[in-house]
């Protein structure tokens, strides 16, 4: 077959390439669904990363020392599945046959921490490599804090980030956002594969996507490599040169300094007979008669399924010894380096242990009471400067909001090339302060990166009404179950004269109903502090919705301490009967409303309870005991009071409860106006109760 040169293969090498042609092609035929096409073509290229280029231990999937492997190409699992099997991380061909069934090893995209090797969950198409991205600046802040001073390649924390990604991928918007970020911060440990097949399920993607990917790339300031395997054989026939493919990767290796795109030029499905360079084979099974026929041509035995011959598993599973010689050696440069740092090795126990610095809680500011408004965006800014001694694994920024959203630690330097320092902004390579720039969903996927990376934890800040432009992101941490942090922050109409376009409405609501996403919205600056210890003790996905307006700092040596906050729910302001008349349940800055309103009902002999509901996710997870305690089941007259849709709140407030709400668009005014003249004021609240006492009782 047309593998020309062979960087050193055996037989057994070109045999296993074609073995994982076909086994693609039973797998996808067996299941009857799935994605044949992209695996077979790049089995040359998936097979020399695996067993030539990419350092790892298939004996040790989480080894710190590893190279990270992205399959941007999500719906093309087979790809990565293949080589884990071959490789010898665990999967056998049962799982290859058990494709995309329930239950199995081998689900239709890949997800991580379900399939041993598998380093993201990838699917939708561009956030792979846009989180790639962040892979590789996580990697460049880990060195920074634990070994700066080492030389170029020589420390432990040095590793590479590989992505393969596809015409699709580059398609998406968010490819685009992460690569120019990626070029700006001169990533050169990321190194990224383009099958440029030019097919896509319509089939030749001319259709729409005729673009120049390279030159794109190169003016994002990537080094650009073509192999093309389409006319490297004589009178341009299609050869796949694998000598000119690692070629391509030992360059890009080399490359410190810039992000590396290799374009492989490839035919999709090679080389079924009459299925490749089809959209046919993109997202179908090529059918029993072009798989039998692809199996002649290479001379496989037609009427025999997944065959894998002992000789050709033997000799893929040597990547084993390859693994445990670069183990051997990155376990030298790791007791050395444990040796001269002794303090870093304790931070870096303790964060692989999952644990959190001892000095945390103490570390976490208290604010004294005052009837003057601090925003709780303000708050926010002031506890994360707190932070910044004693978490040094923590680091975030904004995406061009850094003012806005108050995600600056003081004093931290910026994460910058050093050639690209502003007047206002100094850093270095191994810097702190994240600028992602105007890239919402980009700093969304690049987040997810950091923190699938693993040793640091990050947070990024936009308005809240713009999480619309990160949902596509924020789903996949919720899937993953990331720690992330998202600092949102213009939480409501109350965000100044920009108008309806800034102001969220549905936002709140539509975050709530995304599974493993926790909406934080604290009501004052002492619920921030205890907010942002909560979610840092937590590991799950965080939404800190916070306002531009600012609020009154409670007294708590009148009312409930703030610490009841990291319940998700409790009793702020308890009623002067000893069962409340009714009880108004706000947040966010809403709390402060609820409490006005509790005196003028509380004057009028209503008895009022006011609980503070900073997070309903972690309400929910509370005992059953406790929220009867917070919402007694016997007090049916219930308010809500939160200046977003009422969407939601009815399981909170029951049938006889009221909302004070809005469930329109706002307008262009002070937010004074604007809460007054939507009618989310004391009286409204009052007028609410008093109709949900009514409600109650009929």
């Amino acid at each position: 077959m047309p593998i020309a040169k062979k960087v050193g293969w055996k037989d057994p090498d070109v045999r296993a390439v074609d073995t994982v042609r076909l086994l693609a092609a039973d797998a996808v035929q067996e299941c009857g669904s799935g994605h044949p096409g992209t695996a077979m073509s790049l089995a040359p290229a998936a097979y020399l990363l695996y067993q030539q280029v990419l350092t790892h231990d298939p004996s040790d999937p989480t080894w710190l020392g590893r190279d990270r492997f992205v399959l941007s190409i999500g719906h093309s699992s087979l790809t990565q599945y293949i080589q884990l099997f071959l490789s010898g991380y665990g999967l056998e061909l049962s799982d290859l046959k058990a494709l995309r069934t329930g239950g199995s090893l081998t689900p239709g995209h890949p997800e991580v921490h379900h399939t041993p090797g598998v380093e993201i969950t990838t699917g939708p198409l561009g956030s792979g490599i846009a989180s790639a991205v962040g892979m590789a600046m996580a990697q460049r802040r880990q060195r920074g804090l634990f070994d700066p001073e080492a030389a170029a390649g020589t420390s432990p924390f040095d590793h590479t980030i590989w992505c393969f990604a596809s015409d699709g991928d580059l398609q998406e918007g968010v490819s685009s956002e992460g690569s120019s970020l990626a070029g700006h911060r001169e990533l050169g440990n990321l190194n990224v594969i383009y099958d440029a097949n030019q097919i896509s399920i319509e089939d030749d993607t001319d259709i729409a996507f005729t673009e120049d990917v390279g030159a794109r790339y190169r003016a994002y300031g990537w080094e650009v490599i073509d192999v093309d395997w389409r006319k490297t054989g004589d009178g341009n026939a299609y050869v796949e040169d694998v000598d000119a493919l690692y070629a391509a990767t030992q360059q890009a290796k080399k490359n410190t300094k810039a992000p590396t795109l290799i374009v492989l030029h490839t035919i999709i499905a090679w080389p079924a007979p009459t299925k490749q360079d089809t959209g046919a084979s993109h997202g179908s099974a090529l059918g029993a008669d072009e798989v039998a026929a692809t199996k002649e041509l290479l001379g496989f035995d037609p009427k025999k399924n997944f065959a894998v011959e002992k000789s050709v598993l033997d000799h893929t599973r040597e990547v084993k010894k390859r693994g445990k010689a670069a183990r051997k050696d990155w376990d030298k440069k790791f007791a050395a380096w444990r040796k001269a740092n002794p303090e870093r090795a304790t931070m870096l126990d303790r964060i692989v242990d999952g644990k959190l610095p001892a000095g945390l809680d103490k570390a976490l500011p208290t604010f004294e009471a005052s009837d003057k408004g601090l925003a709780t965006r303000a708050a926010s800014g002031k506890v994360l400067t707190a932070l910044a001694d004693v978490m040094p694994e923590l680091w975030g920024g904004s995406a061009d909001l850094a003012g806005s959203n108050n995600t600056t630690m003081e004093g931290q330097p910026s994460f910058i090339p050093k050639g690209k320092q502003t007047s206002t902004w100094k850093g270095s390579e191994y810097g702190r302060t994240l600028h992602f720039g105007i890239r919402e969903n980009g700093m969304g996927m690049a987040m997810n990166g950091i923190a699938l990376e693993g040793l640091t934890r990050v947070y990024g800040g936009t308005f809240l009404v713009f999480s619309d432009y990160m949902r596509p992101a924020v789903r996949p941490a919720a899937l993953q179950q990331l720690p992330v942090t998202y600092v949102w922050t213009h939480d409501s109409i109350g965000l100044g004269e920009d108008g309806p376009t800034h102001q969220p409405i549905e936002h709140l609501a539509a975050l709530r109903a995304m599974p493993g996403l926790d909406v934080v919205r604290p009501a004052d600056a002492n619920e921030v502090s205890v907010c942002w210890g909560q979610i840092l003790k937590n590991t799950s996905t965080a939404a800190l919705a916070l306002s531009r307006r600012g609020t009154p700092t409670i007294d708590r040596s009148e009312f409930a301490a703030a610490k009841g906050a990291a319940k998700g729910a409790y009793v702020l302001a308890e009623s002067s009967t000893d069962v409340p008349d009714v009880i108004l349940v706000a947040t966010g800055t809403e709390v402060a409303i609820a409490m006005e309103a509790r005196t003028t009902l509380e004057k009028a002999k209503i008895g009022t309870r006011v609980v503070s509901m900073p997070c309903r996710e972690w309400f929910d997870q509370q005992s059953k005991g406790y929220k009867d305690k917070v919402l007694p089941a016997g007090v049916r007259a219930r308010v809500s009071v939160e200046a977003a849709t009422p969407f939601g709140w009815r399981d909170i407030i029951g049938d006889a409860g009221e909302s004070v709400a809005i469930d329109h668009f706002g307008a262009s005014a002070d937010a004074a106006t604007l809460y007054e003249k939507f009618g989310i004021t004391p009286a409204a609240v009052v007028k609410a109760a008093k109709a949900s006492i009514k409600n109650a009782k009929g």
